[in-house]
């Protein structure tokens, strides 16, 4: 039996910042030039290298004495400073969440193997700089998220200095330390300069996210609204269990995001959410035909009913970040990343949009999808700016793709869902037809309240469709994806819609 929308349910969603945001993901480094560059200079100094902005990532030589490769070394000069002087371009897009890569202090240009958590590394700014990009993205209605890596330190840090240095330090047992392991500690994914926390002792926990002063709380007390937790899936449910208290006892209504690659089933609440992979491979195996859309249909529901709308809500969707080729290069022709990116906004969750893919980027796999921002893209002609503020506006003005119920609609050939909230007029019928050649499918509607002979139109293109007793016939195009949104009349005159919400 069906259920008629609870008002009161779509009200607590939207007002929690976390479901449905959209999120934009920045590399420091490389997003805006510095304004200060010849007084940050020294920061660069051999082996690393400074690269002028037009310059590009390309792979280099493993430099055995500092144990990382040369393109880990590589700096564009971004900071928070130059990043706050963007902060209008951003939110211009209709962003709500500025996620940023690793900040903290470390040897490398990603930062992933930080020597103190506690600092910023110097090429970026100050915890100052953080307080101030927090205050900044909070002026203009947004959160700021950072990425938190606690499942590894680099081995620079003074912590693992010690611990390796003296048998009887007291950081000793914060690191896996024996001849065992091949390095003679345990390293994540054997990388050397990526030596493992030993997060089950107590006072790792305490310091890194247990303590008023521990790393996660106190970035919270600094008005950061909340962490993505890298490779989440390491630190295990326990540990993310407390982490994700935590977080949430010095910040009511923070977030934590993990890192996973896995089904994202049982991994909430021991986050409050995941980058969603799974989606991801769902969504491109769609558009690559690897998959039909009436099977990715049933997978994505069965995902959903597993998992939990809410937890689902407050995901990531990602196509492409830091650790993948860009979406460019993973899908060259344009009707399929038209496709996926449509889907990315319109399934339940949080679209996550990495930096430059708003205006075409290219890049394949590491070190080339970490480009600097290619700001001479960034034209009201670029047709990859003027499709993504068309998404962009689309989700921002209809309420049910940021937090609406999913329902699913029968079909045989195509993908076809409705997203819908208490009030007919936001209802979303999202249809996508993949193959290489025109479908035409009656689909149920699965919406009581939209009436017979209702006209719904298209929000990407000029077609139209109509509703015809609760069954809606539609004509797909090849390689096309519809966005369905009803239109209710506004007339004094008569309206069956008069006594519907």
């Amino acid at each position: 039996m069906g259920l008629q929308p609870c008002p009161a349910i779509f009200d607590e969603r939207q007002a929690d910042w976390r479901n449905g945001a959209v999120v934009y993901q920045v590399i420091v480094d490389r997003f805006a030039p510095p304004t200060d560059l010849e007084g940050k200079q020294s920061l660069y100094s051999p082996p690393r290298r400074w690269r002028a902005w037009a310059e590009t990532p390309d792979r280099g030589p493993f430099l055995p004495d500092v144990q990382v490769w040369s393109q880990e070394l590589d700096f564009w000069g971004g900071d928070l400073t130059s990043l706050r002087g963007q902060l209008d371009y951003i939110h211009g897009l209709g962003v709500d969440v500025l996620y940023l890569n690793p900040i903290h202090k470390a040897y490398t240009n990603h930062k992933y193997d930080a020597e103190d958590y506690f600092e910023v590394s110097p090429e970026y700014g100050t915890r100052a700089d953080v307080r101030a990009l927090a205050e900044a993205c909070h002026a203009r209605g947004m959160k700021l998220v950072l990425d938190g890596v606690f499942n590894h330190m680099g081995r620079n840090s003074a912590w693992f200095r010690a611990a390796m240095q003296d048998p009887n330090s007291p950081y000793r047992d914060w690191f896996f330390i024996d001849p065992k392991y091949k390095l003679g500690y345990r390293a994540w994914a054997d990388v050397a300069n990526l030596p493992e926390l030993r997060v089950e002792n107590p006072q790792v926990q305490a310091r890194i996210f247990g303590d008023a002063d521990s790393v996660v709380q106190g970035y919270l007390r600094d008005g950061v609204d909340g962490w993505r937790l890298d490779v989440a899936f390491d630190l295990g449910f326990d540990i993310l269990t407390k982490l994700t208290a935590a977080a949430h006892a010095a910040k009511p209504g923070s977030l934590v995001v993990g890192e996973i690659w896995n089904y994202p089933e049982q991994w909430s609440p021991a986050v409050d959410a995941v980058m969603n992979f799974y989606y991801r491979e769902l969504i491109f195996a769609l558009a690559q035909r690897d998959l039909t859309g009436a099977h990715a249909g049933r997978l994505i529901k069965r995902m959903i009913a597993d998992t939990g709308l809410e937890p689902v809500l407050k995901s990531w969707i990602v196509l492409d970040n830091h650790d993948t080729e860009r979406l460019q290069d993973r899908l060259p022709e344009l009707w399929r990343r038209r496709l996926a990116q449509v889907l990315q906004f319109t399934l339940p969750g949080s679209p996550n949009l990495y930096y430059g893919v708003e205006v075409g980027m290219a890049g394949g796999k590491d070190p080339a999808n970490r480009a600097p921002m290619r700001w001479d893209l960034v034209r009201d002609d670029n047709p990859d700016l003027q499709w993504m503020k068309k998404l962009l506006a689309l989700r921002r003005g209809r309420r049910a793709l940021r937090v609406g119920d999913f329902r699913l609609l029968d079909s045989e050939k195509l993908l076809a869902f409705l997203r819908l909230t208490d009030h007919v007029a936001e209802t979303v019928i999202v249809v996508a037809n993949p193959t290489g050649r025109a479908i035409k499918e009656v689909l149920p509607v699965r919406d009581s309240r939209l009436m017979n002979d209702s006209q719904l139109r298209d929000a990407l293109s000029d077609a139209a469709t109509a509703v015809h007793s609760g069954t809606l016939c539609v004509s797909v195009p090849a390689q096309t994806i519809r966005v369905f949104v009803p239109v209710i009349p506004d007339t004094h005159e008569y309206s069956a819609y008069k006594r519907i919400p």
